[in-house]
C-alpha cells in the first residue's frame, strides 16, 4: 500500500497536551476531556450537556470502551467531569467543568514553579585543570559527582536520620531512693508474678516499672515501701485455679466457677447447641477479658439462664409463645401450598422466631383480622347470626404427646406402645409397669377386626397395625389391597 493511501485510511491526526495529562490524571483522561470540551464549545449554550455515544468517542479518539471507562473514572475523581445516563446503555451525557480545571491548573502551575526554582539552585564552582573556574548548575554537578538528585513532590528524597545523643548508662528514674532498693523491688515483683503463674513475668515487671517512671501510681510500690506483701491491699491480679489462671474474674471461688460452668453447659444442651463445651469456653473467655455477660448476672441473681434475655414480641402471649391463631394461620398457609404438616409447623415457627420477618407477618395478619372483623360486623347487621371466620380462629386444644397417646389407646388398647404410654400418663410406679409388661409378653388379647380396620385408616396407626399383624400371624389377619381382612373367616 502506498503512503498516500495509508494516510487516507488513517484519517485526521489527534494530539493531546502533556501538561493537561498531569492535571486530568493521564493521557486517556486528557484526550477524553479535550474531546468533550470541543463538543461542548460547539454548542449554542456551553452549559448544555453533551450527548456522546461510546462508539462515537472510539471513532473520534481511538479510545476503546475500557479506556473510556478508566478515563471517566479519573476525571470524576478530580471533579473535572459530570455524567448522567440516558435510556440507551451506550449513550451518556457529559459536562466538562472548566472552572474546576482552572483551579487545579493554577495549583499545578504553582507547584511546578516551586520545583523549577529548586532545580535552578547553583552549586560551588569546580576548578578546571588549566586553573580557570567555571560555574555549573545542580544538574551538571550531579553529573560530574555521579550523584542523582531526585525532585519528586510525591516521593521526596529520604535523608539520613539525625543522630540523637543518648546518655550513657541509662537508668530508670522513679520513686526509689537507691539502685539497691530498685533492684529489691524488681525481685519482689518477679517473685509475685512467678507465684501466681504469669506467662511472661519479666514483661509484667517492665510494665509496672515503666509506669512508675512516667509518674503513674502503683499499689505494688505502696505495698513494697509499707512492708506489706504484694497484692495484699488490692484485688488479686491473678486468681490461681486448679489448672489455669484467670484475669480479674468475677467469681469468688473455684466452686462457684464450676457451678457456673455446669449451669452454662446444661443451658447449652437444653437449647440444642452443636458444641456445648465450646460455647461455654467462649462465654468464660469473654468474661475473663472483662466483657459483661448477662449469663453471669442471671447466675448470681438465681434466675434461669437466658430468662432476662428473652424479649416479648407484639405477636407473642409471652416470650417465645406466639398467639395460637397467628401460628395456625402460618401453618395453614404452608399446608395449602402442599407442604407436609410437619414441615409446615417447622417453617411457620421459624418465621415467627425471626424478629424482622415476624413483625412484617404480624402487621399483615392484623390487617387481615381487621378486614375479617369488618365483614363479620356487616354480616351481623344483615341478620346473619354466625358470621364466617377462618379455621385458624377456631379454638383448638393443644396437641401434645399425652393427648395423642390417649387417642391411640382409645382406638387400640392392646398396642404395647399405647399401653406403656398410657400407663405413664396415670403415673404408675415402676413395679406396676414391669408387671404389666410381663403380662403383655405372656398373654396377648386378639384385637377385633373392626378396631384394626379403624386404626389402619390413620397414618400413624397404619404402621402399628402392619407391625402387629406381622408379629402375630396366629391372629389370622392380613392386609390385602390396602385393607385389613380376616384370612380365615370360617
Amino acid at each position: 500500500m502506498k503512503l498516500g493511501v495509508l494516510w487516507q485510511y488513517l484519517g485526521c491526526a489527534a494530539v493531546y497536551y502533556p501538561k493537561l495529562a498531569k492535571v486530568t490524571g493521564g493521557v486517556t483522561a486528557a484526550i477524553l476531556f479535550w474531546h468533550i470540551f470541543e463538543r461542548q464549545s460547539q454548542l449554542c449554550n456551553t452549559d448544555e450537556w453533551v450527548k456522546i455515544n461510546v462508539d462515537e468517542v472510539e471513532e473520534k479518539t481511538g479510545l476503546n470502551s475500557t479506556e473510556q471507562r478508566l478515563a471517566r473514572k479519573k476525571l470524576l475523581e478530580r471533579s473535572l467531569l459530570k455524567e448522567r445516563l440516558v435510556t440507551d446503555d451506550n449513550t451518556v451525557e457529559y459536562w466538562a467543568d472548566i472552572d474546576a480545571l482552572e483551579a487545579q491548573w493554577e495549583g499545578f502551575c504553582q507547584s511546578d514553579s516551586r520545583v523549577s526554582s529548586d532545580n535552578e539552585a547553583k552549586v560551588e564552582a569546580i576548578p578546571a585543570n588549566n586553573g580557570d573556574s567555571t560555574k555549573t548548575t545542580a544538574g551538571d554537578a550531579s553529573y560530574i559527582l555521579g550523584i542523582h538528585i531526585k525532585n519528586d513532590k510525591f516521593f521526596p528524597t529520604q535523608r539520613q536520620p539525625i543522630a540523637v545523643k543518648v546518655t550513657d548508662d541509662y537508668r530508670f528514674n522513679g520513686p526509689w531512693e537507691s539502685p539497691e532498693q530498685f533492684e529489691e523491688f524488681q525481685r519482689a515483683l518477679l517473685t509475685y508474678f512467678n507465684k501466681h503463674g504469669v506467662t511472661n513475668p519479666t514483661a509484667w515487671v517492665f510494665k509496672i516499672v515503666d509506669g512508675l517512671t512516667k509518674g503513674l501510681i502503683s499499689p505494688f510500690w505502696d505495698e513494697f515501701v509499707s512492708g506489706l506483701p504484694l497484692g495484699s491491699t488490692q484485688n488479686p491480679l491473678f486468681i490461681k485455679n486448679e489448672d489455669y489462671n484467670q484475669y480479674r474474674v468475677p467469681w469468688q471461688s473455684a466452686e462457684q466457677f464450676q457451678s457456673f460452668q455446669r449451669a452454662l453447659l446444661e443451658y447449652a444442651k437444653t437449647e440444642g447447641f452443636e458444641n456445648p463445651s465450646g460455647w461455654v469456653y467462649k462465654i468464660v473467655a469473654n468474661i475473663r477479658k472483662g466483657e459483661v455477660s448477662p449469663f453471669w448476672d442471671e447466675f448470681i441473681r438465681g434466675i434461669p439462664l437466658g430468662e432476662s434475655q428473652k424479649i416479648k414480641r407484639d405477636w407473642e402471649i409471652e416470650a417465645g409463645v406466639p398467639y395460637p391463631a397467628f401460628e395456625e394461620e402460618r401453618i395453614q398457609y404452608y399446608v395449602q401450598k402442599g407442604e407436609p404438616l410437619e414441615q409446615a409447623v417447622a417453617k411457620a415457627r421459624a418465621e415467627l422466631r425471626d424478629p424482622v420477618l415476624g413483625k412484617d407477618l404480624w402487621e399483615g395478619f392484623l390487617r387481615k383480622c381487621d378486614r375479617i372483623a369488618d365483614e363479620a360486623i356487616k354480616a351481623k347487621s344483615l341478620g346473619i347470626t354466625t358470621p364466617y371466620l377462618p379455621p385458624s380462629f377456631s379454638d383448638k386444644p393443644q396437641v401434645t404427646k399425652e393427648s395423642v397417646m390417649q387417642k391411640l389407646n382409645a382406638i387400640a388398647p392392646q398396642f404395647s406402645i399405647s399401653s406403656s404410654s398410657y400407663n405413664s400418663l396415670n403415673n404408675l410406679t415402676l413395679e406396676q409397669q414391669n408387671v404389666e409388661e410381663e403380662e403383655s409378653d405372656t398373654v396377648v388379647d386378639v384385637p377385633s377386626l373392626a378396631s384394626l380396620q379403624s386404626a389402619y385408616k390413620t397414618a400413624m396407626g397404619r404402621t402399628l397395625v402392619e407391625r402387629q399383624i406381622a408379629e402375630h400371624p396366629e391372629w389370622g389377619y392380613g392386609i390385602i389391597d390396602g385393607e385389613v381382612v380376616d384370612l380365615f373367616p370360617f
